[in-house]
This record gives C-alpha cells, sequence and structure tokens, in this order.
C-alpha cells in the first residue's frame, strides 16, 4: 500500500481471511457501457481508471463474469495482469444477465460452477480470492442451502479461496456460518437507505441492513455495502448530508463514503466509477474526519428516507 494511503477513521485496513486489504476498494460494475452492458462508451479511460486503481494503493477489487457480461472482468485481466502481489479480486456467482438487460438467477449447482469458470478464465486466475454467493430469491430459486453447498464443493475443489455471501439476511448469514466460514458479506447499505427497493430488484428477504451489519461486527466479518454512493433515498434530500459536504468542502459522495468508513470498522466501502477524476474524489474521502454527532445524524436520515 502507498505511504499516502492514510485514513481519518481507523483501522486503515481489513482481514479477509488469510487476506489484508485497504479498507477503500474498487467496484467494478461501471467499467462496461451503461446499465452494465457491453463495451464501455471509452475503453482507454477505463483502462485508465483500473490503473490509477493500483497507483492510489486500493488492493482490493469487486468485479464479476456478469458484469457486461465478460466485460468488467476481461478489462481487468488486460490492463493489471501480472497481477500486483497484493491485490485480492473479489468475484460473485448466482446471477446472471438476461437479454432485455435485466438481473436474474443462476444459482444451480452446474450454473455456479459454469460462472466459477468464467471468472477463473477471464481474470486468468487458477484461484480465486473470494467469491460472494449473490442469493437472488425470486420464484423457483435453488434454496440458498443448496447453492452455498455448490460453492463449498468448489472450494474444495481449489476453485476458491474464501467464501462470501451476497444479498442475505442475518438468519442466512447464520446458516451459512454453521456450515462453512464466511469472510464478507456484500449487501445494499448507503446514507440514502432504499432497503424496500431492493427487495423490490432482487426478491430478496431484506432486512434492516443494520441487522446484518451488527452480525458481521460480532462475527468480525468484512461488510461491503453496494450501491456505497446512493446519497438519496427515492430523490429526498439529506439536510445532515449536505450540512457535512458544506462543512468539509467536500462532495455529498465524498460524505457518503467518510459515513461508512466511520459507522463500522468491518465496513469496507467499493464506491465504482468510470472516470479517473471520480476516482480519486472517491479515494480522498478517506481523509474526512466526521464527528460522531454528524455519523449519527446521517444515520437517522438514513433510516429516516430508507
Amino acid at each position: 500500500m502507498n505511504d499516502d494511503a492514510s485514513f481519518a477513521v481507523s483501522p486503515p485496513t481489513i482481514r479477509l481471511g488469510d487476506l489484508e486489504v485497504c479498507r477503500l476498494g474498487f467496484g467494478a460494475m461501471r467499467l462496461p457501457g451503461k446499465d452494465v452492458w457491453g463495451e464501455p462508451e471509452d475503453p482507454a479511460r477505463a483502462r485508465a481508471v483500473l490503473k490509477r486503481v493500483v497507483d492510489l494503493g486500493m488492493n482490493f477489487i469487486d468485479s464479476s463474469w456478469y458484469y457486461g457480461p465478460h466485460v468488467a472482468n476481461r478489462l481487468i485481466a488486460e490492463v493489471l495482469y501480472p497481477y500486483p502481489k497484493d491485490l485480492v479480486i473479489a468475484s460473485k456467482l448466482g446471477g446472471m444477465r438476461t437479454p432485455d438487460k435485466g438481473w436474474a438467477a443462476f444459482s444451480t449447482p452446474e450454473q455456479l460452477r459454469e460462472g466459477c469458470e468464467h471468472d477463473l478464465s477471464e481474470l486468468r486466475r487458477d484461484v480465486l480470492d473470494v467469491v460472494h454467493l449473490r442469493y437472488i430469491g425470486a420464484p423457483g430459486t435453488v434454496p440458498f442451502l443448496e447453492s452455498l453447498d455448490a460453492m463449498i464443493e468448489l472450494k474444495k475443489e481449489g476453485k476458491i479461496r474464501h467464501l462470501a455471501l451476497s444479498n442475505v439476511n442475518a438468519a442466512q448469514l447464520a446458516q451459512a456460518l454453521a456450515k462453512t466460514p464466511i469472510v464478507a458479506v456484500q449487501n445494499m447499505f448507503n446514507v440514502g437507505g432504499g432497503t424496500s427497493a431492493l427487495a423490490k430488484m432482487t426478491h430478496a428477504e431484506v432486512e434492516s441492513p443494520e441487522a446484518v451489519l451488527a452480525s458481521c461486527e460480532a462475527q468480525g466479518i468484512a461488510f461491503l455495502p453496494f450501491f456505497p454512493l446512493a446519497v438519496g433515498a427515492l430523490g429526498k434530500p439529506q439536510p445532515a448530508l449536505a450540512a457535512a459536504a458544506a462543512k468539509h468542502r467536500a462532495t455529498p459522495a465524498q460524505i457518503a463514503i467518510a459515513w461508512l468508513l466511520a459507522r463500522s470498522p468491518v465496513i469496507l466501502p467499493i464506491p465504482g466509477t468510470s472516470s479517473p477524476e471520480h476516482l480519486q474524489e472517491n479515494w480522498d474521502a478517506r481523509r474526512i474526519a466526521l464527528t460522531e454527532d454528524e455519523v449519527e445524524s446521517i444515520a437517522t436520515g438514513s433510516r429516516a428516507t430508507g
């Protein structure tokens, strides 16, 4: 990690099993084209973002074969392979893209194995560092534990180093932990709330995001919030967020990242962007020190709008 990677709040790093990464990572979802579909509008710019990620000192990238599909992973390998020794690339299985640019479950044992092979091939890896089981509980979906068992089998075969979960509730996390170690959970969590919107989008058994976060804190499990920069729920303003942005001479997006870092030591934000300028802005948010009152005021606004 670069010497310049100072954080306003501790800890600056977090462990994922035997791996240690900077506690501000990069989400590759924005690298493909509009709607996470097809090639990027500006391929050179997308490649510049990935190169800058490593140059800044970020050593955690979150991706998946179905981003594009088959675009984000390919770009990561084209730009960064051979990878820096400390770079950790997380992926996720359990979803797919449909021809109408929608999202659907892809979670049978056979489908999970197919997705795993996509990730291994596209990322040019013999073993995937961290793989999330993204659970999309639509009608007719394979039961959660059946999908989990398939992931455990892939780990036993040496294709996956560490298992993680995504889009799960506290009960599912407990069920998983009874069967296997889990190093991370990736759920929607941000200053804008939006839990009900997530339920409609993913058919998930969604509960208060704080409940899953509390479980992760109790178990020492990393919590990766997706959509971390959703700074307003349904367009509703957040006065506390705006006030903090003005006080710290920062953007609302920077305050959203700083709030996540201050909210819990197990939170590992993974904001994504296709812009080198926005990437720098996101990275600079790690130096913003919010007061306890600001953290609580923003949290109160989040609960009110969620």
